[in-house]
């Protein structure tokens, strides 16, 4: 079974599974804007004295935030979001290293026309917060920075509202790839020269949903596709999956899987798998 074939399987599965948890659509604010806000620390810390059984201090954190404003005026909706995370561990008498570094921010625009799609168009941007080194035997290696590299990403097409916990949407996108030093993520190996801008037209799909496994459970789950229609049998993969297990109004268990394949990166599958726990704090 090739890469593309699972991931048609997996969307068919999910878009069932979500379908069958459809509920009631409660009645939307209108012309008012919608904010949300979450903002969490995960710490880890071990500290030895005179420890006989061998072992190193040790200390790591997490902070993440998840933002949204959303402003709804019929047949209008207008949605935006913004997720930060910075993670940072400390082993003995090492220096700090970077564990998780991403800024990701999209808005979109949809129409109801009373269809049972939806036109929209959508913009997205990501990138890294802090500096990211890849760490070696023989020492620390820089590989990106704020913006270097950078993505954009605009796209038009139609969404479809499956139900209240569960969307998708497809269309036509361009997506900008934006370098300084570290042009390995925008530069054409077929030119002499060195690109530091990539500009590459396709195809996106776009699928979320969330899932409700009990009164304290809940899992969310995200798939980006895209295809540039010069290498339409080689997709770029973004699945990202978080299960979180709410302990009180103020500690949860988070679960994170973090699937991404893109050869302008690495011709290698990556996989980003995270379990957590600390405070979270509902802002707004």
């Amino acid at each position: 079974m090739n890469t593309k074939t699972f991931l048609i399987l997996i969307l068919l599965f999910t878009s069932t599974l979500f379908a069958q948890e459809e509920a009631k659509k409660d009645t939307i604010p209108q012309r008012t804007w919608i904010p949300a806000g979450v903002a969490g620390l995960n710490l880890s810390q071990i500290s030895l004295s005179n420890w006989t059984q061998g072992g190193e201090d040790a200390l790591a954190f997490v902070g993440y935030g998840n933002f949204g404003l959303n402003y709804f005026d019929a047949p209008l909706g207008f949605l935006n979001s913004l997720k930060l995370s910075v993670g940072k561990t400390k082993l003995g008498d090492q220096e700090f290293r970077t564990t998780d570094n991403e800024i990701f921010m999209e808005n979109l625009l949809s129409y109801d026309v009373g269809w049972i799609v939806q036109p929209y168009i959508s913009n997205t941007f990501r990138s890294v917060i802090l500096p990211g080194y890849d760490y070696t035997d023989e020492g620390e290696v820089q590989k990106s920075e704020f913006f270097d590299p950078g993505y954009l990403m605009q796209s038009i097409g139609f969404t479809y509202p499956v139900s209240k916990s569960f969307s998708t949407r497809m269309g036509l996108a361009v997506q900008e790839t934006f370098t300084n030093k570290f042009t390995q993520y925008s530069d054409d190996p077929e030119t002499t020269d060195i690109e530091n801008f990539k500009f590459e037209a396709g195809i996106e799909s776009v699928t979320k949903g969330t899932l409700q496994l009990g009164e304290n459970l809940a899992f969310a789950t995200e798939l980006r596709l895209f295809g540039a229609f010069d290498a339409l049998d080689i997709w770029d993969v973004r699945w990202d999956n978080m299960l979180t297990a709410q302990i009180n109004k103020y500690v949860n268990v988070n679960l994170n899987v973090l699937l991404v394949h893109d050869i302008d990166q690495t011709k290698k599958t990556q996989i980003k798998e995270a379990l957590q726990i600390g405070l979270t704090y509902l802002l707004f």
